[in-house]
């Protein structure tokens, strides 16, 4: 399949714009270089019914947060969302656009979640504050108006390994009780062993030195990698978690170890929607300024949602 035209698009604008590597100027600078790419990239946000910044009692603290509610009336369901940005750049701010089309075209409430990231916080805080998150949503669902039967969580790339991880966590903790994981092109296995790792290693948005910076960041030293909730696709065992929506992209580096954790999921007995968008590149889901396709996943996503909440 060959490269999207728009996702063609997008690399000649990023070369144009010759940006400096992340893994040059260090996280602050990087974080800094992100948002501005999102004000290049992101669409116009949605109108939606409701924004509502929330505090989240967690382990190091209140964890900042942002609910989405559409304007659907009665108790709806809800979606907790984990930001994408390697575990060091990203915020509630960077991924608003993403979070508000899911609410409206979902019928649902999302929260998004603003929690600790390195290399100030390393591994485990992010994972313990994303857990934290998916269980107070439940725990407060009258405050917030959403149904705690209906909960899923989701994220991309960092964010959807996040996902997974506190969908394992859940399961082997008993709860809080989860119906759908979306994981759209989600960071599975530290060790970047797969093929797309080396295939697209340079020059389709997110490059194999930049996962590397991103790696060493999080993790406190090298040996996290081996630990399931950095690498979900390490897990002895995925029985018994919630249904997935799994969402890759054939031009990214991150691309087989999505596609191979939704092959363990299938092969583990849990129900799985695969949808890969085999010309698109990493983040395009994040880019609708620019990739029109970005809509199209994001309305097949809310569809994925819906249909697991029924």
């Amino acid at each position: 399949m060959p490269l999207d035209h728009d996702a063609e698009i997008l690399l000649e604008m990023v070369r144009a714009a010759n940006r400096p590597a992340f893994e040059t100027v260090g996280a602050a600078a990087a974080r800094q270089l992100f948002m501005d790419g999102r004000k290049a990239l992101a669409p116009d946000p949605m109108p939606i019914a409701e924004t509502r910044d929330l505090a989240i009692a967690g382990p190091g603290g209140p964890i900042p947060a942002r609910l989405y509610r559409s304007a659907k009336t009665g108790t709806l369901p809800v979606l907790v969302f984990f930001h994408g940005g390697g575990w060091v750049v990203g915020n509630i701010e960077s991924h608003d656009t993403v979070c508000r089309h899911i609410a409206n075209r979902a019928d649902c409430t999302v929260v998004s979640v603003d929690y600790r990231m390195g290399p100030e916080h390393k591994f485990p805080a992010a994972v313990d504050d994303c857990f934290a998150a998916a269980a107070w949503v439940p725990n407060n669902a009258a405050e917030l108006g959403i149904d705690p039967g209906r909960l899923a969580v989701g994220g991309d790339s960092a964010g959807g390994n996040l996902a997974a991880v506190v969908s394992l966590l859940a399961r082997d903790r008993g709860g809080p009780g989860i119906a759908c994981q979306v994981l759209i092109y989600p960071a599975t296995d530290a060790a970047m062993r797969h093929e797309s790792i080396a295939r697209f290693a340079e020059g389709y948005v997110l490059t194999r030195s930049t996962m590397l910076w991103f790696y060493e960041q999080y993790l406190r030293t090298p040996d996290d990698g081996a630990d399931w909730r950095v690498s979900p696709l390490l897990a002895a065992d995925l029985k018994g978690l919630p249904s997935a929506f799994v969402l890759t992209a054939g031009y990214d580096p991150l691309c087989d170890e999505g596609d191979a954790y939704a092959a363990r999921l299938a092969a583990a007995g849990v129900k799985v929607t695969h949808r890969r968008f085999p010309g698109q590149v990493h983040g395009f889901v994040t880019n609708g300024r620019v990739i029109r396709t970005a809509e199209t996943a994001l309305d097949e996503t809310a569809a994925a949602l819906k249909a697991a909440w029924r």
